[in-house]
């Protein structure tokens, strides 16, 4: 068993070597590990890791390396969609009714930042296991407070509304450490896409044992979930190539067993979250992982869908019903009233939109003459497509779709061509999935929790390719 310095020497061991490096790559670790606890500690690690990082690109020598070869900063090959979203969106503040509105919207822009850490300061694969085994373990940590709340709300609920249990739960659900049921939920779908990915890949055997020399402190993890040796033997059986890491779990079956229930805990909470937009994005993710794992398992599906429904109880049996009468659910009433406004708003300002941070300010005047709003929420449009086109314009909204295509096609691109991790880019090609399916309902890539963990995601493949290229390459980007 490992005593506190060996444990403190190994995490020691993964960081860059460079001081400044070093405590940029530690505050972006931690910056992960917070993301579904905090908003503003993540943010606040965001920014010392972008901190620490900018000093150690001015202190480093242009010069080229013993090797050779440059030292390159590194950015996933996305910048030409992703500087057109940036324009759009700082263009359509110009033309907004009240600029200053704006102002967030264009702040938000700096998390792309984490594509760029994420790529540069995630150095080895042990380091990345790191970082997935501590969002597993967090978004466990999260259902289960989820889990609490709902139990504690739901004996509330029937002591003082006994006949309207299904109206107050729905009102007011869910939200783990998040203030809002929709990040929570919209976290928890993208932790589960990886999760899921992660527990097929270790039920796989196809790949044989095999021996990576140690090179530049970076290992490497095989496709499907192979038992893994790294230099001196000290290898596990384990998807992640994670010999020698800093949390060792035994046993190859307490593992996978482990990795299950927090898996269990995390579907049970996005259950509880009746959020059905979420479920849609995490039906799409598993359909897509099923097929890349066993297509034969694709019929599964709809029989396990059937158990389900039957099984379930009344309340998300209710929950799903209402889906099919949106005139008589106040969700998607008010949902088809926005969409409405939204297309006005596209057809009077095609170009650069109502402005960003407007549509709350103008909302009702795109309402049918005489046509008062539906109580509810009315800051954004709850679509991904309508939100960008009526609030930036229509360029803003072929740049995004761009930047988005671009991610996948680049994540389907890199599974091609890695030899190892395959799992990595099937599990963030799942979320993109099931983020994409979710914002027809929802503009998720507009809040700050889910879009967070969602860029970090996105990175993995990248980051994946990356230390894949650099165990053949004597240099690394620090």
């Amino acid at each position: 068993m490992k005593s506190a310095g060996d444990i403190i020497e190994s995490c020691r061991k993964e960081l860059p070597g460079p001081l400044a490096a070093r405590w940029a790559s530690l505050f972006f670790s931690l910056h992960v590990l917070t993301l579904l606890i905090s908003v503003a500690a993540s943010q606040a690690f965001l920014a010392a890791a972008t901190l620490a990082y900018s000093i150690h690109l001015l202190r480093r020598r242009p010069a080229l390396d013993g090797a050779g070869l440059g030292l390159a900063i590194r950015f996933p090959p996305i910048k030409l969609p992703l500087l057109l979203y940036c324009l759009t969106t700082v263009n359509s503040v110009f033309w907004a009714e009240d600029p200053s509105a704006g102002g967030f919207v264009v702040r938000k822009l700096v998390l792309f930042l984490i594509l760029l850490l994420s790529a540069n300061l995630v150095t080895s694969a042990r380091h990345l296991g790191a970082l997935f085994r501590g969002l597993f373990l967090v978004a466990a940590l999260a259902g289960l407070v989820g889990i609490a709340q709902f139990v504690i709300q739901y004996q509330e609920i029937l002591r003082l509304h006994p006949s309207c249990v299904y109206l107050y739960m729905t009102l007011t659900r869910i939200h783990g450490f998040m203030g809002h049921w929709m990040n929570f939920s919209g976290q928890q779908m993208l932790v589960f896409s990886l999760l899921l990915a992660f527990l097929l890949a270790s039920l796989s055997r196809r790949s044989p044992s095999r021996v990576i020399p140690a090179k530049a402190g970076i290992q490497t993890w095989t496709d499907a979930a192979p038992r893994i040796r790294v230099g001196d033997n000290t290898g596990d059986s384990h998807p992640l190539g994670l010999g020698g890491s800093l949390w060792v779990l035994g046993q190859d079956w307490k593992r996978k067993t482990l990795y299950g229930l927090l898996l269990a805990v995390v579907v049970t909470s996005l259950i509880l979250s009746f959020t059905r937009g979420v479920w849609l994005g995490c039906m799409v993710a598993t359909v897509y992982l099923a097929w890349r794992w066993k297509p034969r398992t694709l019929w599964a599906i709809p029989v396990l869908l059937l158990v389900v429904e039957l099984a379930a109880p009344t309340l998300i049996r209710r929950r799903v019903s209402m889906a099919f009468h949106p005139r008589e659910d106040p969700a998607l009433a008010i949902r088809l009233e926005m969409w409405g406004a939204g297309l006005r708003m596209v057809q009077r300002h095609p170009w650069a939109g109502v402005g960003a941070g407007n549509i709350p300010w103008v909302y009702t005047e795109y309402l049918p003459p005489g046509v008062a709003p539906l109580y509810g929420y009315h800051d954004h449009l709850h679509n991904n497509f309508l939100q960008l086109a009526a609030e930036r314009g229509l360029p803003c909204l072929i740049a995004w779709v761009g930047l988005m295509l671009a991610l996948g096609w680049h994540i389907l691109r890199i599974r091609r061509r890695l030899s190892s991790g395959r799992w990595i880019a099937d599990a963030a090609f799942a979320a993109w999935l099931a983020f994409i399916a979710e914002g027809f309902f929802e503009f998720n890539f507009g809040t700050t929790p889910v879009l967070m963990v969602f860029l970090f995601v996105m990175s993995t493949p990248f980051v994946a390719e990356y230390l894949e290229r650099g165990a053949q390459e004597p240099s690394s980007a620090l």
